[in-house]
């Protein structure tokens, strides 16, 4: 009885067996993102049939490339991965959005006809925003952000919004190494920044004031999918003084109500 090994579980294993590190690597991605949710550990480990220290191992690499975020303990497909598996698309917390940019794109360019500023959609990829699309203004002011598209979640507009929404996330991040000071106005007091993350909860708007890059401010809202949880953050970027931070507000919450609907469609 204690040799007895069910009989699928018993076939995973020496088909796991058989495979080398970069067949391991590319079935865990596969595993990744077949799944409508980040998986942990465990998780990986069962549905791959590797072991546990192969299964860290791999996932660890993947990670350090790119190809996989990890959250807490949880896993996602990352953001170098995204755009291969859903072109059409975007991979949000492990979740894939079909269809979801053909939706948005007229909303984005609606709002950059209206206020003719930087227009940015940005979703969280471990402790950073990733832009996923952006619609650069004539008068934008260079950015740390240019050419990699990622900035941390704490002094960006858009990753405040999306600190304050998922709680998850904002407790996983509050606990992690002090926050990196990007300019003299970077919040990097915990206690300081959750006040701040209420605030957007209430008002509905998070705001960045040349806390990311001198010069620069800006205004997000909260994008929600399906499920009702927060998924991207929409956000206009402009020079300090060239539009009214509470305009910006305004029209960002707008455009996200209208890209929230749009994703329920």
């Amino acid at each position: 009885m204690g040799l007895f090994v069910p009989l699928d579980r018993a076939r995973r294993a020496e088909a796991a067996s058989a495979l080398g590190s970069l067949e391991r690597g590319i079935e865990i991605l596969l595993c990744l993102a077949a799944g409508m949710r980040p998986m942990n550990l465990t998780q990986v480990h069962r549905s791959t049939g590797f072991s546990k220290t192969t299964t860290h191992r791999l996932l660890g690499t993947l990670q350090r490339r790119g190809l996989v975020t990890r959250t807490g303990g949880d896993y996602t497909v990352g953001g170098r991965l995204a755009d291969l598996v859903a072109p059409r698309g975007w991979a949000v917390q492990g979740r894939r959005l079909p269809g979801s940019r053909r939706a948005v794109l007229p909303h984005l360019l609606q709002l950059y006809e209206a206020t003719r500023q930087t227009v940015n959609l940005a979703v969280a990829d471990g402790f950073e925003v990733a832009y996923v699309e952006r619609l650069y203004g004539h008068n934008r002011i260079k950015s740390p952000s240019d050419g990699v598209d990622r900035a941390p979640l704490h002094c960006t507009a858009t990753g405040k919004v999306l600190l304050a929404y998922n709680a998850g996330l904002r407790a996983t991040f509050l606990a992690a190494p002090p926050m990196r000071r990007m300019t003299g106005r970077t919040v990097t007091a915990p206690a300081v920044l959750e006040r701040e993350l209420a605030a957007i909860r209430g008002e509905g708007v998070g705001y960045a004031r040349e806390e990311f890059a001198e010069g620069v401010c800006c205004a997000a809202a909260p994008v929600f999918g399906p499920d009702g949880g927060v998924c991207m953050a929409v956000a206009v970027a402009a020079p300090v003084g060239a539009a009214a931070l509470p305009r910006m507000g305004a029209a960002v919450r707008r455009t996200a109500h209208q890209i929230t609907g749009a994703l329920l469609l």
